[in-house]
């Protein structure tokens, strides 16, 4: 089974700026109706939805309490019909800023949890809030992000790579029980993006020896990672599940 994108309701989690706005806009600009969940930037999510118009809306929810995502996806059907799309892009606050990261020696438990309970168990609240839609009309696309750093990690961030690394996991499983149902279920991993809130405190240079790096020879943008995305939520990704697309330019060969 295939739909158009502009025939589908998209649910982008932490879509009140940086990515996830770049996600909601391109889904918008092919016609989709866009869900834009925010926990706490609740004036760039309105100020994105009255941008896009009648077919967006906010809806603020923790992704991390299945309550609040379950009254989430109440008011999204509610407005406008319940989402055939999940593109789960919310992240716990975390800056990637290499001098202020947490090394080994001063690291908590509590720190890969923290970033583990948003990436993982967001996706879980999310998927099981959507299950029961998804398999009823034997569709359904679920978009995680992650990141190039599982195969490069330039930057020992320890707690958000394991917190990624493991939503990897959980995609390729969550791929293999939801196919039977019609659900594809994939990973798009990007490099340092420029620019978001996350990457703001990277210091240029660090962009510059990236860029100086990569194949194509420059840093990926959000719109890149975006469209991207909107390839796993096309008919022309029926056939693929389980599935991570790294985009950085060419950076990391995965």
């Amino acid at each position: 089974m295939t739909r158009p994108i502009s025939d589908l309701t998209v649910l982008v989690t932490g879509a009140g700026r940086g990515l996830g706005a770049a996600i909601a806009r391109a889904f918008h600009r092919e016609g989709a109706r866009v869900a834009i969940n925010y926990r706490n930037s609740q004036a760039a999510a309105e100020a994105l939805a009255t941008e896009l118009g009648p077919r967006a809306g906010a809806f603020k929810a923790d992704v991390t309490s299945s309550e609040q995502v379950g009254a989430m996806m109440d008011q999204i059907t509610a407005r406008f019909g319940a989402p055939d799309v999940l593109v789960h892009n919310a992240l716990a606050d975390f800056a990637f800023n290499g001098d202020a990261r947490a090394h080994l020696d001063r690291m908590s438990w509590a720190d890969i949890a923290r970033q583990t309970e948003t990436s993982v168990g967001g996706a879980l609240n999310c998927l099981q809030a959507m299950q029961t839609h998804c398999a009823a009309q034997g569709y359904g696309r679920i978009v995680t992000i992650g990141t190039n750093l599982m195969q490069n990690p330039v930057v020992p961030y320890h707690d958000y790579t394991a917190a990624k690394g493991a939503l990897l996991a959980f995609t390729r499983t969550a791929a293999k029980e939801l196919g039977p149902m019609g659900i594809t279920v994939n990973m798009v991993s990007g490099g340092l993006l420029r620019t978001t809130d996350a990457s703001a405190a990277t210091p240029d240079a660090v962009f510059d020896i990236i860029a100086s790096q990569t194949p194509l020879g420059r840093v990926t943008t959000p719109e890149d990672m975006a469209d991207a995305v909107l390839f796993f939520a096309s008919p022309w990704a029926r056939a693929v599940t389980g599935q991570n697309l790294i985009v950085d330019g060419g950076l990391v060969f995965g």
